[in-house]
């Protein structure tokens, strides 16, 4: 494709229009002129991210639909590098004069001036398009996605459904939420990116109350970029599985403060994983210098027995994402293998500033935020042991079936609630527990992983960090703790 060479003073006068029903080929022109004139200007690097999105929740609580909350956008946001300063600018105004007016406001951040009026600005030559939506047919996904009416009526039969296998119940909310999101990047390295995502979520939330005692139970579902996701959701199970928990906690008693040998349960186990020394491996976290493992590579820092994964490519998992939100494609990361750290997580600005090749992890929000390094599917590997070699291991422990809410410092240091926990007495759950909480850092709890079971299975969550908040999945298999502090009573 034949390049145009422009002079600086004929560019403002430049009018174009791409297609505002896709991001198509019609933006190469336009965006490779822009970042022509940035490259001109004096930055090293320039990128551009253009974003369409359409989103939807409903809420039902009771057995009344209470919220439903449509919401329609777009924008685009400019990224610029000089050496290893950047800033970034986003915009709503996606016309080619909304760009330019972005760009030149980037520039002049970083004391960049537009060439003067008669210099040559030389195009920056974009690969042929790499459109990802084409192979999972992506553009069918928003027309057949589910109606608001129908979105009503399932949540109104999973709440009726729980009111009939659930006790003492307070409140009973059901939520879902869909986004559909279109993006495009386009850089100054030849960059020239298309993806659609649909992510979906639905969740139970259900508080039962007798005099004064007292159970909270949630339950998330999600999935990526399947249509039918709500429509082939098993609230019966559901349903059946958080009534059980929710009774066997409304009269658990209340757990002894101590150090315990301790069972986390798989899927949303994976958190504490998540948060505690995930976090610590992106280069975010390198380059402010606030993590314990910076200059770990190599060395041990968990049980040899540990092994641990980021990636974006697992089938319809919440984290899932074919390229992230700076044209990478998605590939499998090894964070730790038998204890030892081999990668950090890194996106662009990872690399420019640690060293740390990219993985594939610059993901943000939205338009609205640059991109950083972020986890995707994150999860602890399978092991060799059964659950029941797990159990039988301990005298006298604690099972953690569910997590809840918690607080990470940013060095590590964590404290998490269990909303669902059980006593272990010679390898056998003996009784419900609540207000347990889990107290430890990441350095040590590492090390205290001394099992992992063959079970394997994730859950979906959101992370929030400095680009926003994103959908991530967390896993492991069933793992034993050899010792943590215990907060209870």
């Amino acid at each position: 494709m034949s390049l145009t060479l422009l002079t600086s003073k004929e560019i403002p006068q430049l009018i174009y229009q791409p297609s505002r029903e896709h991001f198509d080929e019609t933006w190469r022109k336009p965006l490779s002129i822009l970042l022509g004139l940035g490259r001109a200007a004096g930055a090293d690097f320039l990128e551009f991210f253009l974003e369409r999105t359409n989103y939807l929740s409903c809420l039902g609580e009771e057995d009344i639909i209470t919220a439903v909350s449509p919401s329609l956008s777009s924008g685009a946001g400019v990224r610029i590098f000089k050496g290893k300063a950047d800033c970034y600018v986003s915009t709503n105004n996606i016309s080619f004069k909304g760009l330019r007016i972005a760009l030149e406001k980037g520039l002049s951040i970083l004391d960049l001036s537009l060439p003067y009026s008669n210099a040559y600005v030389p195009e920056v030559n974009l690969e042929i398009l790499r459109d990802y939506t084409t192979h999972k047919d992506k553009e069918s996904w928003l027309p057949e996605c589910i109606q608001i009416e129908e979105i009503g009526q399932i949540l109104l039969s999973a709440n009726k459904t729980i009111a009939k296998k659930a006790n003492h119940i307070q409140s009973r909310r059901s939520t879902y939420f869909r986004n559909w999101q279109e993006i495009l990047v386009a850089a100054s390295d030849g960059t020239f990116a298309r993806d659609i995502r649909l992510t979906q979520s639905v969740g139970y939330s259900l508080l039962c109350a007798d005099r004064e005692d007292r159970s909270l139970i949630n339950k998330r579902f999600g999935d990526t970029s399947n249509i039918n996701f709500l429509r082939e959701w098993d609230y019966e199970s559901a349903s059946e599985e958080i009534a059980e928990s929710s009774g066997k906690m409304l009269y658990a008693d209340f757990v002894e403060s101590g150090n315990y040998p301790i069972v986390m349960a798989n899927k949303f186990g994976g958190v504490i994983f998540h948060e505690a020394c995930g976090h610590l491996l992106e280069t975010t976290q390198i380059e402010t210098n606030t993590t314990p493992f910076i200059d770990k590579k190599g060395c041990k820092i968990a049980h040899e027995n540990l092994t641990a994964w980021d990636e974006g490519a697992s089938e319809k998992a919440f984290g899932s994402i074919d390229m992230d939100d700076e044209g990478m494609p998605s590939q499998r990361t090894l964070l730790i293998e038998n204890g030892i750290l081999k990668n950090f997580l890194s996106d662009r600005a990872g690399y420019l500033r640690t060293g740390s090749p990219r993985t594939g992890n610059g993901r943000r929000q939205n338009y609205a935020y640059a991109p950083t390094s972020r986890m995707r599917n994150t999860y602890i590997a399978p092991g060799n042991c059964s659950t029941k070699d797990i159990f039988d291991s301990i005298d006298r422990g604690i099972y953690c079936k569910q997590m809840g809410g918690g607080s990470v410092g940013v060095t590590g240091e964590f404290n998490f609630s269990v909303s669902e926990a059980y006593l272990i007495e010679k390898g056998k759950l003996t009784k419900p527990l609540k207000g347990a909480t889990l107290i430890g850092t990441a350095q040590n709890i590492m090390n205290e992983i001394s099992m992992c079971s063959q079970d394997l299975e994730y859950a979906p969550g959101f992370c929030g960090s400095t680009s926003g908040s994103i959908y991530v999945t967390v896993g492991q298999p069933h793992i034993k703790v050899d010792g943590i502090t215990v907060g209870g009573r």
